[in-house]
């Protein structure tokens, strides 16, 4: 019996165009970013999973997704793994969005004033959002090179690229106030001309490092006051969801805050974690002493 998702896709017709296109390639390409970047395809996006990757083998001259992801299959270290993850991940992003959460760390960072802090972007994507966390802490405390440790991970190198090197279009900066552009960005110049540049003195408190959440390592040392993990768990099937929560709730410290998405919420973490805000929460008291107890 076909499933119920196949009636409006004509499969014959899919795999009459460019590139050979099957429903078992879709299914195999589904399985392999799940496995590689945690993302649970949902069954419709079999045309997102079409565009995005033919222009992959149009670039390496393969006659079919079957030949494509074969290639793939063959070496776990083949560099084209990268293009397939950050064609089939999502980089929706912007300068304080979700500006809520801004506010809440603006609060937890002046009543930390003086105190060491620890901060962890888990999906920074292009920057956006751990600029935006720089640029909090420094309004706070009142300096650009303010001292506050940044860590921004994610598992596209190439977006890492775009974050770490801190340009960006007026387009992608026409939310920010005037007087936010004039103290953390300059103008472009030369080739940038009509761009603008994170200003080093505030880049330079971010390390962005790539980090994949579904590996059993990470290379992160100790606890982190607060953690951003912004709509990536949308992305994941309920399990996998559970484990990272898991995971992330074990580094934060016993006062530290957890950002999730505006359409993510604490189902997944059974009683682990309280309420502290709109879609931000903190370790559940009873959770903080089984940890100091284990």
């Amino acid at each position: 019996m076909p499933r119920r998702e196949d009636k409006a896709v004509n499969w014959d017709e899919l795999e009459r165009r460019e590139f050979a296109y099957s429903r078992a390639d879709f299914e195999r390409a589904r399985e392999m970013i799940r496995t590689r970047a945690g993302v649970a395809l949902a069954d419709h996006k079999h045309h997102l999973v079409y565009s995005r990757l033919s222009k992959r083998l149009r670039s390496l001259g393969k006659r079919s997704f079957a030949e494509y992801l074969d290639m793939l299959a063959r070496d776990s270290e083949h560099a084209e793994w990268q293009h397939f993850t950050s064609a089939l991940t999502t980089h929706l992003t912007s300068f304080f969005r979700e500006p809520h959460h801004f506010e809440l760390l603006a609060q937890f960072v002046a009543e930390r004033r003086g105190k060491p802090l620890r901060i962890w972007c888990a999906a920074a994507s292009t920057g956006e959002e751990p600029y935006s966390i720089a640029i909090t802490v420094a309004e706070v405390l009142g300096r650009l090179n303010h001292g506050v440790s940044i860590s921004a991970t994610d598992i596209d190198t190439r977006a890492l690229g775009t974050a770490e090197a801190g340009i960006y279009t007026h387009s992608r900066v026409e939310n920010l106030s005037v007087d936010r552009l004039r103290k953390f960005f300059q103008r472009g110049v030369g080739g940038n001309k009509g761009k603008v540049r994170v200003r080093p003195e505030l880049a330079q408190t971010i390390r962005f490092f790539p980090l994949n959440l579904q590996h059993a390592h990470w290379p992160l040392d100790g606890h982190f006051d607060a953690i951003f993990c912004r709509n990536v768990l949308i992305y994941f099937n309920r399990p996998d969801q559970e484990r990272l929560i898991e995971r992330l709730t074990r580094l934060l410290t016993p006062d530290g805050i957890l950002f999730l998405g505006h359409s993510e919420n604490a189902q997944c973490m059974g009683k682990r974690v309280t309420l502290a805000g709109k879609t931000a929460y903190r370790l559940n008291p009873s959770t903080q002493q089984l940890r100091e107890h284990a």
